[in-house]
């Protein structure tokens, strides 16, 4: 039997009484990669901040584990866009990592020795241990989502929503965040992050949420990421869906031979 790690039931967003997303519904299991996909403006940011209860829904739920984000907010980790962050503010990378702590720790008390251990083992497993004392403004967008991942590696969580952790990095920080989700998926978390890169969601994420205002498709990624739920998500613009599709073909060749 599959344990339900997200439930996300009727899900609809409204902006100025016009609905923005309509009626989305999955249950998304535990210990899985998800990628939620779509085109630009199918409401993919919004369907994660509305998960979240960071904006309002006009109806239906978001559930953890059978909780509200209420109940078990200290359980899920939440790694915004790069470019919802002010950059310039004087912080060093120590310092934004270890927010990530604060739940922890509690408020207007101080680190203590543990927390530090845990924010430099996460430094150093994104490859910014020498970063620590850098301030954030001085690094590139790349060194940049590493930090947000540090972040969200340190904290006590289960359930990982991640918007666009990919934008703007390049080849080798990508890998690093593929090899750090997988390791985390290992561990038995649940991760769910938005991306663009459809041969990448092909090749290593289990589900995937397809969404254009509503809900396309959802269940595995060798299931529902097939020509017709493409073009019917994309509506059939991308030249990239052939190549998609090519690449599935191969893998199930592949799969059948092992």
């Amino acid at each position: 039997m599959i344990n339900t790690a997200i439930e996300i039931h009727d899900l609809t967003v409204s902006y100025n009484r016009k609905p923005v997303l309509w009626g989305v519904d999955c249950d998304i299991p535990s210990g899985v990669l998800t990628a939620i996909i779509g085109p630009n403006g199918a409401g993919k940011s919004t369907l994660m901040k509305a998960m979240l209860g960071l904006i309002p829904s006009a109806s239906g739920f978001t559930h953890y584990n059978g909780k509200t984000i209420n109940e078990v907010r200290s359980k899920v980790s939440y790694m915004p866009q790069r470019e919802s962050v002010d950059w310039d503010f004087p912080i060093t990378v120590e310092q934004v990592v270890m927010m990530g702590r604060n739940q922890s720790i509690g408020i207007l008390k101080r680190p203590r020795q543990s927390d530090h251990h845990l924010v430099s083992g996460a430094l150093e497993q994104v490859g910014l241990e020498s970063f620590a004392k850098r301030q954030i403004s001085e690094l590139s967008g790349g060194q940049q989502q590493r930090v947000f991942l540090a972040r969200a590696l340190v904290q006590d969580a289960e359930i990982f929503l991640m918007d666009e952790p990919f934008a703007g990095v390049d080849t080798a920080t990508e890998e690093m965040i593929l090899d750090t989700l997988k390791s985390m998926k290992s561990s038995g978390k649940t991760l769910v992050v938005i991306h663009h890169d459809l041969l990448s969601v092909s090749k290593h994420f289990d589900y995937a949420l397809l969404l254009n205002l509503r809900k396309i498709a959802f269940g595995k990624t060798n299931e529902v990421l097939n020509d017709s739920i493409l073009r019917e998500t994309y509506g059939g613009k991308l030249s990239i869906l052939s190549e998609v599709g090519q690449l599935l073909a191969m893998q199930q060749r592949n799969t059948r031979k092992g």
